[in-house]
């Protein structure tokens, strides 16, 4: 299983529109076939940092997943709302086996 962990840091004033931003990329994202999860994650002290937790079923489908018009849009959407670039860590996922 390809796990990611996406860290997000966004503008004070962009807040809500990210939020609606990325609500449209995670619906798209689970209907993707090799989606296992897709959370969005919002730190509660604060509300400009995000974690997307991502998980797809093999490294060929979290590829898939970056050529998706959601993700394309998304991205391109959310790009001025940045308050630093996006970073991205992969982990190895143990448990739950599939």
């Amino acid at each position: 299983m390809d796990v990611t962990l996406v860290h997000v840091y966004v503008k004070p004033e962009n807040v809500h529109d990210f939020i609606e931003a990325i609500h449209l990329n995670h619906e798209g994202s689970i209907q993707e076939g090799g989606n296992r999860r897709f959370d969005v994650l919002q730190d509660p002290v604060d509300a400009c940092k995000f974690i997307l937790y991502e998980s797809y079923a093999s490294e060929e489908d979290a590829a898939a997943h970056k050529r998706t018009e959601h993700y394309l849009n998304w991205r391109k959407t959310v790009a001025p709302m940045m308050a630093q670039p996006r970073e991205g860590v992969k982990y190895k996922c143990l448990f739950p086996k599939y």
